[in-house]
């Protein structure tokens, strides 16, 4: 099977696994789930240390990112919580998990920058919906947190973007 096609599968995979798993109170579960993926990601790269420190990055952005959305109450997560004004360890393993798609299935993504903005607009406010309806996360009030999301994916995106070109641990031969 071709590798984006299997990284995406994986993606799809520790995203469900994630989401299912917070939603039954059992957020340790999906975190293990992705570990593993994300590790296996790392094993299979080129070069591994590029895609450690770019899964890295993501999860600082990730952490801040969701944070603050948690400390302002837009987004009310009832399980993986650390402290109480942190995102849960579940969501920044989610975070992770998008990195290792930067350089594999998104890898069309790269040097389209409107593309990135739109691609994060409306997928990052659906994925978040999606585990909002399966009860995985609470929004205060819906169309703020799907605006604070639309924004936040618009920009997030093209950043891990052009993080990836820096940080490509999947480096394909150039013709």
């Amino acid at each position: 099977m071709k590798t984006s096609l299997i990284n995406f599968v994986l993606f799809q995979l520790g995203w469900l696994a994630c989401v299912i798993s917070a939603a039954k109170q059992q957020p340790l579960i999906g975190a293990v789930i992705a570990s593993l993926i994300i590790v296996l990601h790392v094993w299979r790269a080129k070069v591994p240390g590029s895609e450690v420190k770019l899964i890295g990055l993501a999860v600082l952005i990730g952490l801040a990112w969701d944070s603050v959305l948690v400390w302002q109450g837009v987004l009310v997560y009832s399980t993986g919580m650390w402290l109480p004004f942190l995102a849960p360890y579940w969501i920044i393993m989610m975070w992770a998990l998008f990195a290792t798609t930067l350089n594999v299935s998104l890898r069309w993504l790269k040097g389209k920058f409107l593309y990135a903005v739109t691609f994060g607009a409306i997928g990052g406010p659906l994925a978040y919906y999606a585990g909002q309806r399966l009860g995985a996360v609470e929004f205060s009030e819906t169309y703020l947190a799907l605006g604070a999301l639309f924004v936040g994916w618009a920009v997030f995106t093209p950043l891990l973007m052009v993080l990836s070109e820096r940080f490509d641990g999947y480096i394909q031969a150039r013709a």
